[in-house]
């Protein structure tokens, strides 16, 4: 049931522009199957859907791979912007603070951006650690990152 409901939800995603996870609910109800929002919320999660801009003030759930490049600069810069309260960092780690539970989709987004200086990040719910390598491009990130806030 889980593996059709999911395969479900991506069809739908690739049909239609769902922008809510009460969209997305309504959606699999009027497919036949017998969801809650939680259901729904932990569906979008293992199937690491994001929220990409779909036009102007508007966005929908997709799959990651199918952003573009400038897609995923965009909504880099959204999130950063939108969600990033504070960055401190600590030798070669960037600690960086979100609005709670905005830490897994910005960190998604700065992983998908490819930097090279970043190794990687764990996320929680509203932090985020990033890992720096090598040191010296410490600097150069962090002035990366403020740049994203200031938008």
């Amino acid at each position: 049931m889980k593996i059709q409901r999911q395969k479900k939800i991506i069809e739908i995603i690739s049909q239609k522009q769902i922008q809510t996870q009460i969209e997305m609910a309504a959606a699999l109800h009027s497919a036949g199957f017998k969801v809650t929002q939680a259901t729904v919320s932990r569906d979008i999660k293992e199937l690491n859907l994001i929220k990409a801009p779909a036009g102007k003030n508007t966005v929908r759930y997709t799959l990651p791979e199918t952003l573009t490049l400038a897609q995923s600069d965009n909504r880099l810069k959204r999130l950063f912007k939108d969600s990033v309260i504070s960055i401190d960092y600590s030798e070669n780690l960037i600690v960086i603070k979100t609005l709670p539970g905005e830490a897994q989709g910005v960190a998604s987004a700065v992983d998908r951006a490819g930097w090279p200086e970043i190794i990687g990040t764990v996320a929680g719910d509203d932090t985020i650690l990033a890992i720096v390598k090598p040191k010296r491009y410490l600097p150069i990130l962090l002035k990366r990152f403020n740049q994203l806030i200031k938008g």
